[in-house]
């Protein structure tokens, strides 16, 4: 009987004194009777461990995790905005210590929710419903992570990423906004067709001057004699030819010669 107490006993004992951290974990040692949370070392790693049994281990996920937020945000004109994000965040492993210390394992409901959602309202809050719709989704994303990770670096967490998913406008306002951007993009269709036609026209103009100057110098420059050595020239090579004709040397009006043929 004694043997079989000693053996439960050791078991109970061995059970105590052994702790296993899988994969993408980090143990916080707290010593019972050694001051507490163990911060000055660097916290327990994967793998199996042995600590007295009198001692215990926290164990923290240490990977990055993401939280998914839907939230009831005011635009700067006071209109309820419904914004949407994922936040991938995680533990620093080496500040583990004093995240447990301070924060606990609920830190992410005390810290990183409400640093998050205070980010989000005072960006958002900034713009008007227009410019979240149309053309302020990366800059607030931007803006809203600069702003969390300034309060979350000195909380012993890392914030990686802010990402918006959607941004939901009241029915009314998303409806006047779209009919805005159709008829602005209407107006730009129209002007561009306006910028056409004038272009064209201005084309035609410059083509049809081009071919008036062109005239008016070719008319300008054929005076009487050059049409005279112009005529003798064709008549010369006309007369080269085998067909049966005869010239009579200026005979033709204006003195150009006259051919009379068979044919």
């Amino acid at each position: 009987m004694p043997i079989l107490l000693i053996g439960i006993v050791l078991i109970i004992f061995l059970s105590k004194s052994t702790v296993t951290i899988d994969a993408g974990e980090a143990g916080v040692l707290w010593k019972r009777f050694d001051g507490g949370v163990v911060i000055d070392q660097a916290p327990l790693g994967e793998g199996f461990h042995v600590v007295a049994p009198w001692n215990t281990v926290i164990v923290y996920e240490v990977r990055q995790q993401e939280l998914f937020e839907k939230m009831k945000v005011l635009s700067s004109n006071g209109l309820d905005i419904i914004l949407e994000t994922s936040s991938w965040y995680m533990p620093k492993p080496e500040d583990l210590g004093r995240l447990h210390q301070e924060k606990g394992e609920n830190y992410l409901e005390r810290v990183i929710k409400p640093t998050l959602r205070s980010a989000a309202r005072s960006v958002v809050g900034r713009y008007t419903p227009e410019q979240l719709y149309a053309s302020k989704r990366d800059v607030i994303q931007s803006e809203i992570f600069d702003e969390a990770k300034k309060i979350l670096d000195g909380q012993y967490i890392e914030l990686n990423e802010v990402l918006v998913r959607d941004v939901t406008l009241p029915a009314t306002i998303k409806d006047a906004i779209e009919r805005k951007l159709k008829q602005e993009q209407e107006s730009l269709e129209y002007e561009f067709r306006l910028v056409t036609a004038a272009k064209e026209a201005e084309k035609q103009i410059i083509e049809a001057q081009g071919k008036a100057d062109a005239n008016r110098i070719l008319s300008a420059s054929l005076n009487d004699k050059i049409l005279q050595d112009k005529g003798i020239e064709a008549t010369l090579e006309l007369s080269k030819s085998p067909n049966s004709k005869v010239v009579i040397i200026g005979s033709a009006k204006d003195g150009l010669p006259l051919i009379l043929g068979n044919n």
